[in-house]
């Protein structure tokens, strides 16, 4: 069963943690806990676009909505934030953008190839500007020899064409899942210029 969630607000309460509180649709209290440094990041985004009159849209899967949330979180995100799209499962990558299912079976769903395409889809299929995206191995399962626990790879499609990068985080399940989530957002502050 799919839950979508509605973050309300957002609150420092340290340094180092910025909480956004919400309410999933059953009423069930959600805490997304960010560091201060990935918080400071989205408004920095946010400004980069404005001033080009340009948009962002996103794909996600490993983080399952963390950039979605970041973005919609801050007052005046719908002139920059086109949306995103959590797919976690293959099929969903496939069916929602474009990802050959052939692509994902050949390379496995986190890889290069597969970023660039979530990216370069979501993009494609939601009109904007810039697109970014996350697909990962957040644990503790699911690792292998070739690609342990920690290995995320991004995809960024964009006006000048579309790259990938990959890089390997330490942590539990919700560490890995936040500090790609800050990896790609920081990508984009030095894409955008």
């Amino acid at each position: 069963m799919t839950r979508g969630y509605l973050v309300s607000g957002a609150k420092f309460i340290s340094r180092e943690e910025l909480v956004l509180r919400g309410s999933d649709s059953g009423g069930q209290n959600l805490i997304v806990t960010i560091s201060e440094s990935f918080a400071a990041l989205v408004p920095i985004v946010m400004r980069k676009l404005q001033d080009a009159r340009q948009t962002v849209a996103t794909a996600e899967s490993c983080t399952g909505g963390i950039l979605a949330t970041a973005f919609t979180t801050l007052p005046g995100s719908s002139a920059v934030y086109i949306g995103g799209v959590s797919s976690y499962a293959n099929s969903a990558k496939s069916k929602l953008l474009d990802v050959d299912p052939a692509l994902i079976l050949a390379h496995g769903a986190v890889s290069q190839e597969v970023a660039i395409k979530m990216s370069e889809g979501v993009r494609k299929e939601l009109g904007a500007d810039w697109a970014i995206s996350v697909t990962g191995v957040a644990g503790p399962d699911g690792g292998s020899a070739e690609k342990p626990v920690g290995t995320v790879w991004f995809g960024l499609a964009g006006p000048r064409g579309s790259a990938a990068r990959v890089s390997m985080f330490s942590g539990d399940r919700s560490a890995v899942r936040m500090a790609a989530a800050e990896f790609a957002m920081q990508w984009l502050v030095e894409e955008l210029g």
